[in-house]
Parts: C-alpha cells; structure tokens; sequence
C-alpha cells in the first residue's frame, strides 16, 4: 500500500503543475466568501478517489471536496490541494495530502509540495521519510531558540474564538514565526526540523492526517490546545516534543483568557 500511495501521491502531484502553469484561465468557485476551490481541487480529488477505487473497491473515502463514501475499516482522508489560496495565487506552498486509516487510526501518510520538489511519507512504527531520506525532529529545546508555524483558517471561518489572541503572546517568545497556508507542510516541516513546532485552530481531519503521521514518526509530538493527547482535535498543536509544555502553558493561558471574556472555544 505504501508504494501506491507513494505513486498516486506524486502523479496528483503532476497533475497539480499541469494546472498551475495555466492558473489564469482556471475556474473558481466559491464555497464562501474567503474559502476557495479550484477545477484543479476537483480534478484531483476525482482522480484519486478513481485510483483508490480500482485498487481497493472496497475502502472508505474522505475527500474535502466530496466528502464521505463508505466502505471497510480502510479509510482514505484526501485533501486534494491543501493551500487552495497559496496555489491560485502562484505560490510555492500548497501539498497533496493523502493518509490512509485503519480502524480510526492513521497507518500511511504522504504529502507532496510539487512545485517545492519534496516528498513526506510515513508508516505506522516505521519513521519518516522526505524525498526518500530518513527525518526526525529538531533538537532545540527553548522557545527562544524556535521557529513555529501558523495558519488563520479561524479567521477565514470568521470564527470570533479565533487565532489572534493567541499569535500575540506566542510571537514576543520565539526566534520567528512562519505563514507557509499549508497544514499539512507545516507539520511536515516541524517533522523534519524546518520548524520546532505549529499551532492552529478550526482544523479538519484531511489537514492534518497525513502530516500528523510524519511528525509522529519523526519523533514529534501532538496535543490540543491544554495539552491534552486528543486524536485529530481542532485546536492542534504540534511540535518537535522538547518545546510542547512551553507553548501549550501560553496557548492554555490564553484559552482561559478568552473563555473568561465570554468567548467560546471549539
């Protein structure tokens, strides 16, 4: 299995470029105001699910785009362009994601950036790899000495318990911080030591599948927001293990803060 996915991750891949390189004539349509999807979503996701459907006709499905098709305890959770607005706009930093469950827990992973020429996959108790080489976490132990990633889906969302707050008492603490609008580079990232750790909110499951499985593997670490060892949450935050407790006490900190204010989290 990890070899189709490794395949089908790469030709999606492909196809992504075919359709950037002509991005002024591609049509968009509107799922809300600020949230995209492009023919190319589409296109990709329709041929992924038709692959894993000729391999393993018997496999649930996932898409963002189309959502869920049942089937065995198998599960394939696809977001076809992860960074819809980074692609449209002719950046670099969008990625297929592809995780592939069994029984409710993530066994494969991979995430494709194309246009950045870099490959994450990962098995289950078998490490990560980026580009078919050996990864893990980075070793800085201070948030001083880290650089963290971000993303304000909660804003597009125009969710009112959303990620402002949070972003001004992390960012006095750290060396630097990173916008890259892909969930599942981020976490890649943080995987191979580009980044010692990531913090989002209003999160869905074809985000962060793929990417939470090599970040796991690389030897990092994932919780909420209080710390918590949730599957999947929507407060996410992950990190190379050595940084976790300090950025979870700021972010639980605020969290407390905006629940006091009347503000509701997830």
């Amino acid at each position: 299995m990890k070899d189709f996915l490794r395949d089908i991750t790469i030709e999606a891949g492909h196809i992504s470029l075919d359709y950037r390189s002509r991005l002024s004539t591609l049509r968009v349509d509107k799922k809300s105001e600020k949230d995209l999807v492009t023919e190319a979503d589409t296109a990709i996701e329709s041929f992924l699910f038709e692959q894993i459907r000729k391999r393993f006709p018997e496999h649930s499905l996932l898409g963002e785009e189309t959502g869920e098709h049942q089937g065995n305890e198998y599960r394939w959770i696809i977001d076809p362009i992860d960074g819809t607005t980074s692609f449209l706009h002719g950046q670099p930093f969008y990625s297929i994601s592809i995780a592939l469950e069994k029984a409710g827990r993530v066994v494969l992973g991979a995430v494709n950036a194309p246009v950045l020429d870099e490959l994450f996959l990962a098995e289950r108790e078998q490490g990560a790899t980026r580009n078919g080489v050996a990864i893990a976490v980075s070793q800085r132990a201070r948030l001083i000495d880290s650089v963290l990633g971000t993303g304000f889906a909660c804003i597009r969302a125009d969710h009112e318990h959303n990620n402002v707050p949070y972003f001004s008492q992390v960012v006095g603490k750290i060396r630097g911080i990173r916008r890259y609008g892909s969930c599942a580079i981020d976490l890649s990232y943080v995987a191979c030591g580009l980044l010692e750790g990531f913090w989002e909110l209003n999160l869905k499951i074809y985000d962060m599948a793929a990417g939470g499985l090599i970040l796991e593997e690389a030897g990092g670490k994932l919780s909420d927001f209080t710390g918590t060892d949730a599957r999947m949450p929507e407060e996410l935050v992950a990190t190379n293990g050595l940084i976790h407790d300090d950025l979870v006490t700021i972010l639980a900190g605020v969290r407390i803060d905006q629940t006091a204010a009347g503000i509701a989290a997830p």
